[in-house]
C-alpha cells in the first residue's frame, strides 16, 4: 500500500576528503586536502592543498588514513571541523605500533 523511503537530509554543510598527517594533540588530527587547479594565465595544472584542524572524539584515526570531514562550529581558536568517517586506513610499517612507541 504506502511506502515508506528514506531520504537522506543535506545539511548544507561542506564535506572534505584529506589524508590525516598529525595526530599528536588530544581529539584532534591534521587533515591536509589537495586540489588540483588550472593556473589562471597558464593554464598548467598546479596542485594546492591545505590543512585543516578536526575533532576526533574517539581517536580513530592515524596517520596516513583517508577521512572525510565536516564543517561544523567553532570549537576551539583553528578548529572548525569534525571527523565523520575513515574512508581508507594506512598501511602498518612492520614492527611499527603505537604500543611499542609508547613503551620506549
Amino acid at each position: 500500500m504506502a511506502e515508506t523511503t528514506t531520504v537522506e537530509k543535506s545539511t548544507g554543510r561542506k564535506m572534505i576528503i584529506g589524508r590525516v598527517t598529525s595526530t599528536k594533540m588530544a581529539k584532534t588530527i591534521v587533515v591536509e586536502a589537495t586540489r588540483q587547479k588550472a593556473h589562471p594565465l597558464y593554464r598548467r595544472v598546479v596542485k594546492r592543498s591545505k590543512k585543516f584542524y578536526a575533532h576526533d572524539e574517539k581517536g580513530l584515526a592515524n596517520v596516513g588514513d583517508f577521512v572525510k570531514i565536516e564543517e561544523t562550529r567553532p570549537l576551539s581558536r583553528l578548529k572548525r571541523w569534525r571527523l565523520i568517517e575513515v574512508l581508507k586506513k594506512a598501511a602498518l610499517v612492520p614492527g611499527e605500533t603505537k604500543a611499542s612507541t609508547l613503551e620506549s
